[in-house]
């Protein structure tokens, strides 16, 4: 094929789609505290009912909500206590009409009661009496048996990621280990004969493997496992070699660097030589991120990102996480945070080509303003500094100040 002939940027979105269609990591069953942050590999459903009986949520006096009815400050309903619900026991106090019974929050509600009335609304003359001066209505202050789940109903679908609160509904139902999909595991090969570890020395015409640190952490943060490869130096044997590990290693492999059209770059060469279908596309009408490379090897995803940080930090955002998504087997489609801004200046840009901007976010009077952050993407200060992207489509040739823009947030930035 000829490489290096751009595609959209959502024509390459969508060939990872297609290509990772069905691909998903293998299951494992971890114990429920390890469960968080992993997206089940199959449906759980409840074993009991939640609550497993109808209890209160206010301290107060369990009746039947019908004795109530017409009772004000002025004419109060007349109850006759008969008991006390204690707290973590079983209660056989059974109500008839005019009767009511002592309960705290949490606590049984007995049977014939259907509604709580709060201690504010009640008055005992003596502990035998009663006095309630509001109506209250069916079911209040009280959660029925099974209402907050249903004996047999899911808890979690497959797909899903457990979050936190998912985690304390598996608990609630005695569920102590959960079937989920392994991390992706990823290899980074950083290439480049310019390159040097990050704790040697630097000497003339030598920068330090900042892609390596940067996409690891980023990877990590979406749940990955990575394994950093080392740093390749620009011999075909050698990345081949380490190419070839990586992709019987891991189930994802992204290449730093050697994505260009230089002769030194042997990424095309070297995924084709490992198996078909081998390249799928090689650039992207993109900036920053042109030269971007994906193809697959033995059923798994191979990308080629840019050496300079910032386009592959771009890439990775709009390619590589889609991709870690349906290799997770995630169910939900994926949702950016999002927010809009109003544009501090001018911006232009090239139609045909979907351009990303780093921009400075600031609030005030209820509205953001974006200000745009320029630089070439080979500066890692232009992401740092960054409180979010914002995105020119294609069909833009440039976007006017007082314009309201999307703008992707990145980490923590609100």
């Amino acid at each position: 094929m000829d490489f290096f002939q751009c595609i959209p940027l959502r024509e390459a979105q969508a060939i990872i789609v297609k290509e990772l269609s069905g691909a998903v990591v293998a299951s494992e069953r971890v114990p429920l505290v390890d469960a968080l942050g992993r997206v089940a590999a199959e449906a759980i459903s409840a074993a009991e009912n939640l609550p497993p009986f109808s209890r209160s949520t206010v301290d107060g006096f369990a009746v039947r909500s019908a004795d109530t009815f017409g009772a004000s400050e002025a004419a109060p309903s007349l109850f006759s206590v008969v008991g006390e619900v204690l707290m973590g026991e079983s209660t056989d106090i059974e109500l008839r009409p005019g009767q009511a019974a002592v309960i705290p929050t949490g606590g049984m509600v007995p049977v014939g009661a259907d509604a709580v009335v709060m201690l504010e609304y009640a008055e005992q003359p003596d502990h035998h009496t009663l006095l309630i001066a509001k109506m209250i209505a069916p079911g209040e202050n009280v959660v029925l048996k099974g209402e907050d789940i249903a004996s047999g109903s899911p808890i979690v679908q497959g797909g899903q990621t457990i979050t936190p609160a998912r985690i304390g509904l598996l608990a609630a139902n005695g569920v102590t280990h959960a079937q989920v999909r392994k991390a992706v595991e990823v290899a980074i090969i950083s290439t480049g004969d310019e390159l040097v570890e990050i704790d040697g020395p630097v000497r003339a015409g030598q920068i330090r493997d900042v892609n390596s640190y940067a996409l690891g952490a980023l990877f990590t943060e979406w749940g990955c496992r990575v394994t950093r490869m080392g740093i390749v130096r620009d011999s075909y044997e050698k990345f081949y070699g380490a190419l070839a590990q990586a992709v019987e290693a891991c189930d994802m492999v992204v290449i730093s660097g050697g994505s260009s059209v230089g002769a030194r770059d042997f990424t095309v060469k070297a995924i084709d030589g490992l198996g078909a279908p081998g390249v799928l596309f090689h650039g992207i009408a993109i900036k920053p991120g042109k030269p971007t490379i994906f193809g697959m090897v033995k059923g798994k995803p191979v990308f080629g990102l840019p050496g300079h940080p910032v386009a592959a930090m771009t890439v990775s955002e709009q390619l590589v996480k889609p991709a870690v998504r349906l290799l997770s087997g995630r169910q939900k489609p994926l949702e950016r945070r999002v927010v809009q801004a109003s544009l501090s200046r001018n911006v232009a840009s090239s139609p045909g080509r979907d351009d990303f901007v780093g921009v400075r976010l600031t609030h005030e009077a209820g509205r953001y303003t974006a200000t745009p952050i320029f630089g070439k993407s080979g500066l890692i200060r232009w992401m740092a500094e960054s409180d979010g992207v914002m995105h020119i489509p294609a069909d833009k040739s440039g976007v006017y100040e007082g314009e309201s823009v999307p703008v992707l947030l990145l980490g923590d930035a609100d």
